[in-house]
C-alpha cells in the first residue's frame, strides 16, 4: 500500500478556477492541443467563461477562435468529457471501471491527487464565503470512496504517463 500524506484542506476551488488554460486533444493530429483566452486584456465585466477563446495547436499549427455565448460545462463520469468551448475531448482523461476521470489542466489533475491521496480531507464551512459546493465537493462519490484511493491514483498516473507523448 502507498503512503498518503496525512491532511487535505479544500482551497474552496471551482471549476471556473482551471478553465483559463484548458488541454484537449487536437481535432487535426490527435496531439496535446490548448484553448486559452482569446487575448490577454482582462475583461472589465470580470466574465471569465465568456471570454474569446482560441484553440492553439503546436504540433500541426491548427488555429480557431471561439466567441460564441454557448458554454458546456463537462458533468457526471459516464462518458468522456469535453471542454466548454469547442467540445473537443480533454487531453487529461482516462476511463477506468467505475467512470471517467479528467482534469481541465494539470494544475486541477494535481489538486484531484492531492484530494484522493489525503486520509483526512477537510472542508471549509460552507457558511465562512457563502459558496457551498466547491470542485472538491461536486467530485464524484467514487473518486472519494476510501476504498478506491489506489484505483484512482493509478489513474492520475496514467493521465500523467501521457504528458509524455504530448
Amino acid at each position: 500500500m502507498a503512503l498518503f500524506s496525512d491532511r487535505f484542506r479544500d482551497p474552496r476551488s471551482s471549476e471556473y478556477d482551471f478553465i483559463s488554460s484548458i488541454m484537449v486533444r487536437c481535432p487535426s493530429c490527435a496531439k496535446a492541443a490548448r484553448v486559452v483566452p482569446a487575448s490577454e486584456d482582462s475583461d472589465p465585466d470580470g466574465r471569465m467563461l465568456f471570454r474569446p477563446r482560441r484553440l492553439v495547436c503546436r504540433g500541426c499549427g491548427l488555429s480557431r477562435v471561439w466567441s460564441g455565448r454557448l458554454v458546456t460545462l463537462s458533468r457526471g463520469t459516464a462518458q468522456p468529457a469535453t471542454d466548454p468551448y469547442f467540445g473537443i475531448p480533454l487531453w487529461l482523461q482516462v476511463e477506468t471501471r467505475h467512470g471517467w476521470l479528467w482534469a481541465y489542466d494539470l494544475e486541477h489533475l494535481d489538486l484531484i491527487h492531492r484530494f484522493v491521496q489525503a486520509s483526512l480531507r477537510e472542508r471549509a464551512p460552507w457558511y465562512d464565503t457563502g459558496q457551498k459546493m466547491t470542485l472538491v465537493a461536486r467530485l464524484p462519490a467514487w473518486i472519494k470512496r476510501a476504498k478506491n484511493r489506489d484505483e484512482v491514483l493509478r489513474a492520475v498516473s496514467r493521465i500523467h504517463s501521457s504528458m509524455a507523448t504530448a
